[in-house]
């Protein structure tokens, strides 16, 4: 029997750029990281920054004029063969099984990802019996029993509502239900919180670490709110302008970012602490990816960069900084006076 990988999804030099009028758009320009198996990792990045291509890109769901260009997508089941999901056919039927069945996705609006004119009801147990053998009346008491385990009161009678007749967070439950529903190996959460409240914010965000440690479903969390990813994720990958720039275990980076970027969105966080003084936040905003600047990507927004030295040609590579960490800036030393 073969040894089974210990990440679920390895993620090699991705690619994905968009042939637009402006000319070719670097959306994704070598992603590198990998997903742990039982693990959430966080995605996290200003918008504009690549995650949701990124995302996007693991269930091959990137339309024209977009295309992956370069790199790998591994998909390790704990049964099965490894697969490479850039390498399947658009048309196989393994790419189909893939999607909402072992690979799942909670789009970042229930609203656009829920058919306003079919029930709820009808919605999950099509999920259901597409990715399994079940009869109807099977299907039914599945949804029933994930919409339960989702916390939605009175299951049975929900099934029958449409998605209009319910709030915004008893949609978002639905849409984790739905993607729950064929017990996939992977959860792909594409900001999940964003359109909700602070209350069922932090409802939706325990749900998800509750189910993630039940259900042992490795999850990619797609996010720009380094508050949900402190409470929620195993480890951290920072992207700026389509390029990764940091990652590693998140209590470490979080305690002890190395990337002026990562610093940046730390610096940026609310605090208690803060009396009335003006919130620190990064100047400017993210440039047009069609316009990507010379050398580092961060460089004309960084409080650290030196000219002749961080405008210059290429990004910087990944390097590591520590046990399992990894930062893209050529001055690490000099800022932060320690030997990488």
């Amino acid at each position: 029997m073969a040894e089974v990988a210990d990440n679920v999804l390895e993620i090699e030099d991705l690619r994905v750029y968009f042939y637009t009028e402006e000319g070719e758009v670097r959306a994704v320009d070598g992603v590198t990281f990998a997903i742990p198996r039982g693990a959430i990792v966080g995605l996290v990045g200003e918008s504009g920054c690549g995650k949701s291509v990124t995302s996007y890109s693991v269930l091959r769901l990137i339309q024209p004029p977009g295309e992956i260009v370069g790199g790998s997508i591994r998909f390790n089941p704990q049964a099965g063969e490894s697969v490479d999901i850039t390498k399947l056919d658009e048309q196989a039927d393994a790419l189909f099984d893939l999607r909402g069945g072992s690979i799942s996705m909670i789009f970042q609006e229930p609203m656009t990802a829920l058919s306003p004119v079919h029930t709820v009801g009808d919605q999950i147990c099509e999920a259901i019996m597409l990715h399994g053998e079940e009869s109807p009346e099977q299907a039914e008491e599945i949804a029933a029993e994930m919409l339960d385990k989702v916390g939605i009161p009175n299951p049975r009678s929900r099934l029958a509502q449409y998605p209009f007749e319910m709030s915004g967070g008893m949609r978002q439950r639905v849409v984790i239900a739905m993607a729950l529903a064929c017990a996939p190996e992977m959860l792909i959460a594409d900001e999940p919180t964003t359109a909700l409240d602070v209350t069922i914010q932090a409802q939706i965000i325990r749900l998800i670490k509750s189910l993630q440690r039940d259900l042992g479903t490795s999850t990619l969390l797609i996010t720009h709110d380094l508050g949900v990813v402190a409470q929620l994720v195993d480890y951290i990958a920072v992207m700026y302008l389509g390029r990764i720039v940091e990652q590693g275990d998140v209590r470490t980076v979080m305690k002890d970012p190395r990337h002026p970027y990562t610093m940046g969105l730390l610096e940026s966080l609310p605090s208690l602490a803060l009396g009335k003084e003006r919130l620190p936040s990064i100047e400017g905003s993210v440039p047009s990816l069609a316009e990507r600047p010379p050398g580092c990507p961060f460089h004309p927004r960084c409080p650290h960069a030196e000219p002749g030295v961080c405008d210059q040609g290429e990004p910087p590579e990944l390097r590591s900084v520590g046990e399992g960490r990894l930062a893209a800036c050529i001055r690490l030393e000099e800022i932060h006076g320690v030997s990488p």
